[in-house]
């Protein structure tokens, strides 16, 4: 198996282009400032440690791209990662852009790659942190001439977190990936609005798998006011995801889940908690 050390300042992208399917790249302690695009099947990517490694840049959805359109969500990420079976452990992925009240959503990090897994990292930024794909159908089609065929692929796709920090105002964590987070944690970032959500799953009806947030910590920043924080809300009708015995801070909104535009309400939204909450939505369910 191939091994590739890097150093900041380093041509990330050159690197990882550059290296064969299964290698180990590691990526020494620094700032790695630089957006890229993960196309290498198996590859492994290793930090020295969450705090000590980080990829980190600045696009968001209002900024105009070079093609004269607007960069929108989808093509704001600093990493994206289009191939299976690829494993992260050890650094954070941010994007800075920061105030999206007034640029749009801000992607750290999106997942278009099938059996992807992360341990012991951080995912920063505001609106729209982290995406897990694939898209939702309509949108593939509708961004047929705005995204590549590896961000609109049509397929199931699968990812794992362990040990990892998700931080974040609105929307998160999002997508329709089949994606289980064990013991992670989910931190709330104060935002302007004054109103944030944690999840917006976009599952396909037919989909069985969606969210699974299981034994997480759902934290948040100083300033960040108490139950201003939903758990969840339906980005399409059909939404899956499910929280299991994870430790609720205070910032969390009593009724738990917010409908969106009514498809909770409507009861398609398919959101599940254990144990069950007293005062949470009565469309939530609770097994």
């Amino acid at each position: 198996m191939s091994e590739y050390c890097l150093r900041p300042g380093d041509d990330l992208q050159a690197a990882l282009d550059a290296a064969p399917a299964g290698s180990t790249v590691r990526l020494a302690a620094g700032t790695y400032r630089q957006k890229v695009l993960l196309a290498t099947p198996g590859l492994t990517l290793l930090g020295a440690g969450a705090d000590e490694t980080v990829l980190i840049w600045d696009d968001y959805a209002q900024k105009i791209h070079p093609d004269g359109r607007e960069y929108n969500t989808f093509r704001t990420w600093t990493l994206a990662v289009c191939a299976d079976n690829v494993t992260m452990r050890g650094l954070s992925v941010v994007n800075d852009a920061l105030h999206p009240e007034t640029k749009g959503q801000e992607v750290a990090l999106s997942v278009y790659g099938d059996r992807f897994r992360m341990e012991d990292c951080v995912l920063r930024s505001t609106q729209d942190t982290l995406f897990l794909g694939p898209l939702p159908r309509d949108l593939i089609e509708r961004y047929v001439d705005l995204l590549p065929p590896p961000l609109r692929a049509n397929r199931l796709l699968s990812q794992h977190f362990v040990n990892c920090r998700v931080e974040g105002t609105v929307d998160f964590i999002f997508g329709c990936g089949a994606a289980v987070f064990d013991h992670c944690e989910l931190r709330s970032l104060a935002d302007a609005r004054n109103i944030g959500y944690l999840a917006a799953p976009a599952h396909a009806r037919e989909q069985t798998e969606g969210f699974v947030f299981r034994n997480c910590a759902l934290t948040c920043e100083p300033g960040v006011a108490p139950g201003s924080i939903y758990l969840a809300r339906p980005w399409r009708d059909y939404g899956l995801v499910r929280f299991e015995g994870c430790a609720c801070g205070a910032h969390i909104a009593a009724e738990g889940f917010d409908p969106w535009n009514d498809s909770g309400r409507d009861k398609t939204a398919r959101f599940y908690e254990s144990p069950a909450v007293p005062g949470r939505v009565a469309w939530c369910s609770r097994d």
